[in-house]
């Protein structure tokens, strides 16, 4: 188990999110927005969090935020981005459009930390989700340098990392739920009505 101090928590809200047609972290979803989820989930296992984005209104909510160091470039950028600014070796990233992520769920990545690996991810109905993951630090000379060869796309930068996957029971499924479009949002909404 790695101890808080050595954590950092990486929020990645930078997105355009032309599906949903609004910034994703700012969807609301039992009257608080769907980064607020984000940041109480991390809290407890981190000493910092930052938030990665564009957007000056996140800073409202108290945290440090870093932009992207090449724009329009994607998670790839947006992992780098935070990793560089981030002090500690170990880094809890998670995207903003997670509302139901739990504490529990991300204390899987901490307590499976291992020297030799360089991302835990966690992975979900047979999905690997790198946008639930403990990063190295040093991975972000990796992602760096295939961003300055033109490689977006996270698959390919996680691939060139040493990568351990913690399948979560089935029964955890729904805590891993992305949410994409306006369709996705109401169906969470419905299910949280009951």
């Amino acid at each position: 188990m790695i101890d808080r101090k050595d954590i950092t928590g990486i929020i990645l809200a930078g997105g355009k999110s032309s599906r949903m047609g609004t910034d994703k972290g700012f969807l609301v979803l039992n009257e608080r927005p769907f980064i607020q989820y984000s940041i109480d989930a991390l809290k407890p296992l981190v000493s910092e969090i930052i938030i990665v984005s564009d957007h000056p209104d996140y800073d409202a909510l108290g945290y440090k935020r870093v932009t992207d160091t090449l724009k329009d470039a994607g998670p790839v950028s947006g992992i780098c981005s935070g990793l560089e600014a981030s002090k500690t070796d170990y880094n809890l990233v998670l995207s903003c459009d997670i509302p139901l992520i739990k504490t529990e769920i991300l204390e899987k990545l901490t307590t499976n930390a291992e020297h030799d690996t360089d991302i835990i991810q966690i992975e979900s109905n047979g999905k690997t989700m790198p946008l639930i993951a403990l990063y190295k630090k040093q991975c972000s000379r990796i992602f760096s340098n295939l961003l300055k060869k033109d490689e977006r796309r996270l698959r390919i930068a996680v691939s060139q990392c040493r990568v351990k996957n913690i399948s979560l029971d089935y029964t955890d499924y729904k805590t891993t739920m992305n949410v994409n479009t306006k369709e996705e949002l109401k169906q969470l909404e419905d299910a949280h009505k009951d």
